[in-house]
């Protein structure tokens, strides 16, 4: 069965009601790392601005039957923060999750579809706005226009990062990962990993993605989540748990930085394109 973008496009909103506690947003803050009292000490918790992405977050939407899209060759290729109210450590939770928009790359390169999810309370808050942009390679030639994909930030190629910052992860951090919402065996099993191409199981790119906001936390706005309004990246290459991300970041004006996070094992890029708002 072929893609069917109208039957994508017309889709209701994915609706995703949480009453979220703290021990929820101390567990996510363990699976990407954290140590620091503030995020991982009920007493005196705050919650980490890149838990945005497994709030009212959907699941693996792909396998809807009537989508007809071919699931096994989905890959999440970017993903985007933008933070409007920060987030308290328990509350009441919606997301609205639809496909905005999907570009035809043609037959033989897949096509995109991006991917917007709304944060609200339910009433009157609005959190946050989660975009991912989502690389579907087996369902292009469908007819529709190229063009319309987010134009990526790109790093400063002329002069060194103003900041590093390296972080560790666990040789279980998967494990722990997985249990924000993301069961993707993949990430735990390594009978799949090795059908998939790794030697074991890989991190979840979106807990790469929290490690790299802890160092973004850190290096720009003295640990304060609050002050951290936008996050965006790519993702480049899986890192294995055990690993070392190394943040890299350029001070591009006020209240502005590009990054980059590379593993420091392995000397590779894993996160590019990087992009962070924050008030100063």
């Amino acid at each position: 069965m072929a893609m069917n973008p109208e039957t994508l496009l017309n889709a209701p909103p994915i609706r995703v009601v949480q009453d979220w506690s703290d021990k929820d947003t101390i567990l996510y803050a363990l699976g990407v790392g954290s140590e620091e009292l503030d995020f991982v000490y009920e007493a005196r918790l705050k919650a980490l601005p890149t838990m945005a992405v497994v709030l009212g977050y959907p699941g693996f939407i792909w396998r809807n039957p009537q989508w007809g899209v071919d699931w096994t060759k989905v890959l999440h290729g970017e993903q985007s923060v933008v933070i409007h109210t920060p987030f308290p450590a328990s509350g009441h939770f919606v997301g609205e999750t639809r496909i905005a928009r999907l570009m035809d790359k043609g037959a033989d390169k897949g096509a995109i579809a991006i991917v917007e999810r709304r944060i609200t309370d339910g009433a009157s808050l609005h959190y946050a706005d989660v975009v991912a942009t989502i690389f579907l390679r087996g369902d292009g030639g469908f007819g529709g226009s190229p063009d319309g994909a987010p134009v990526p930030h790109q790093t400063p190629a002329d002069r060194a990062p103003d900041i590093s910052v390296s972080l560790p992860t666990a040789s279980n951090s998967a494990m722990i990962y997985r249990l924000s919402g993301d069961f993707n065996p993949l990430h735990i099993d390594p009978d799949i990993a090795r059908a998939g191409g790794f030697d074991r199981p890989i991190l979840h790119g979106l807990a790469t993605y929290g490690v790299a906001g802890r160092a973004l936390l850190s290096a720009l706005v003295d640990d304060d989540p609050a002050r951290i309004q936008r996050m965006d990246v790519r993702f480049s290459r899986p890192i294995e748990p055990g690993e070392t991300i190394r943040t890299e970041i350029w001070i591009e004006g006020e209240g502005r930085a590009a990054f980059q996070s590379k593993s420091v094992e392995r000397d590779v890029t894993v996160l590019s394109h990087g992009y962070c708002e924050f008030a100063v």
